[in-house]
């Protein structure tokens, strides 16, 4: 993910995105952990249309 995304995530009001935490006001830090829950809760399994295509 590139690293302007999540600053513009991080930005918006509210903020969105994974949870973070901003060590300063140039260093911010993100849990893999919970990047992987943020990305799982986000996921869309696509389903098969009515003829099976």
């Amino acid at each position: 993910m590139d690293t302007s995304t999540l600053r513009r995530w991080r930005t918006a009001q509210p903020p969105q995105g994974p949870p973070f935490v901003a060590l300063s006001e140039r260093v911010v830090m993100y849990s893999a952990l919970d990047v992987e829950e943020w990305l799982r809760s986000r996921r869309t399994t696509p389903t098969k249309g009515i003829h099976g295509r």
